[in-house]
């Protein structure tokens, strides 16, 4: 984890490596089209933070990317792949949209509550995993399916659950 350092009011809440890999993604925008690169910057930020988005990196992006803080808000809101709460060192984002429901997604969900004994939204008492419904990962023709550590599960059956916690490495 990248660590981050507040130093003044001005916004130095970024390490030089930070800047470094958010001006990256600044650079592929036009002059005055920063605002472009929040997605990708929010990601950094987040990956550097642990997992989350405290309100004071959002905006603390918002004033480097010379943007309202609103417009970071909004797009940390409406994406699910954003947290603004701590997880767990692994994020388990069940898809139950309609083709992953029609295909299990309900008794995997069940399944998953049951073995880590945490509910949608919460984190097991350990902090190892943070479960997460999700509305849609784009990849219906291997439901039901889910997303843990940037990885895609598919075809989930709660053997391949059982493997797939078994073998995290806490």
């Amino acid at each position: 984890m990248t660590e981050m350092v507040l130093t003044g009011p001005k916004q130095t809440l970024f390490t030089e490596q930070l800047r470094a890999a958010l001006d990256k993604w600044i650079a592929k925008y036009p002059i005055g089209r920063a605002q472009s690169a929040v997605i990708p910057c929010l990601h950094i930020l987040q990956e550097a933070n642990g997992g989350w988005l405290s309100r004071a990196i959002m905006d603390a992006l918002a004033e480097y990317l010379s943007i309202s803080n609103i417009s970071v808000y909004e797009v940390a809101t409406f994406y699910s792949m954003f947290e603004l709460e701590p997880v767990g060192k692994h994020k388990i984002s069940l898809c139950t949209n309609i083709s992953c429901m029609l295909c299990g997604s309900e008794e995997i969900l069940e399944y998953l509550q049951q073995r880590l004994s945490i509910k949608p939204g919460e984190t097991t008492e350990d902090g190892l995993f943070t479960l997460k419904e999700v509305e849609c990962l784009g990849a219906c023709v291997g439901a039901p399916m889910l997303l843990m550590d940037k990885q895609y599960h598919e075809y989930l059956t709660k053997e391949k659950i059982d493997a797939l916690i078994d073998g995290v490495q806490s």
